[in-house]
């Protein structure tokens, strides 16, 4: 069952970022979605992720990492330090709320996002319970990762060679718990009949795995 499913105003410091939040019940732990350059908390792939995970008992909070105005800029578009500010306070955002405060938190980041991602988890004080990134830039955090603690999953297509290069380097700099997943005959945006179904099943998995029992 669906408890609430909105569009929301994500308030980050003085800045509004456009999202939609859903919250099943009973609720195992909520995923905050981090998308990649070029896309938007509209994206159709993610919403097609974030409601498979629903079905996992998984609330989902899609959102902007970015206003419109600053999305004009496109070194903010690659600014991962920002991006990563940006997901730390959307995750404070989403442990204010009554009907989610006490639920583990995950991160889903595509592209550019799951740099964002890696980079938020991290940091101590998102204390995130699992990381998932698809078909994402993970290289791109950098010296972060070894700083990560949550378990995470990499996801790429096996069509998609220069990303799986990239994730393979990743990979090597993680310490947490992790693992790669290829996606045969799937290139960079999982577009091939069955391959997002594969992601999204991969991804609930791993949540389901990683964060803690349902919430009563």
């Amino acid at each position: 069952m669906i408890d609430r499913d909105e569009d929301v105003t994500v308030q980050v410091g003085s800045v509004q970022l456009s999202g939609h939040l859903t919250v099943p019940s009973p609720l195992r732990g909520v995923v905050v979605f981090a998308h990649g350059s070029g896309s938007s908390s509209r994206s159709p792939r993610n919403r097609y992720v974030a409601r498979a995970l629903n079905q996992f008992g998984l609330g989902t909070l899609l959102f902007d990492l970015l206003t419109p105005g600053e999305e004009l800029d496109r070194a903010n578009v690659f600014d991962i330090d920002l991006l990563s500010e940006r997901l730390i306070g959307a995750t404070r955002w989403v442990r204010e709320r009554s009907e989610a405060k006490n639920a583990p938190l995950g991160y889903f980041g595509a592209s550019t996002g799951a740099a964002a991602a890696l980079g938020a988890a991290a940091d101590p004080e998102t204390e995130v319970a699992a990381v998932v990134s698809r078909g994402g830039r993970a290289d791109l955090a950098g010296a972060r990762l070894a700083a990560v603690r949550a378990p995470t999953l990499l996801i790429v297509g096996g069509d998609d060679q220069v990303v799986l290069e990239m994730n393979r380097r990743a990979q090597a700099a993680l310490t947490c718990e992790n693992r790669l997943e290829i996606v045969q005959g799937a290139t960079h945006l999982f577009e091939e009949a069955g391959a997002l179904e594969t992601v999204a099943a991969l991804a609930g998995h791993w949540f389901s795995d990683h964060l803690a029992p349902t919430i009563t």
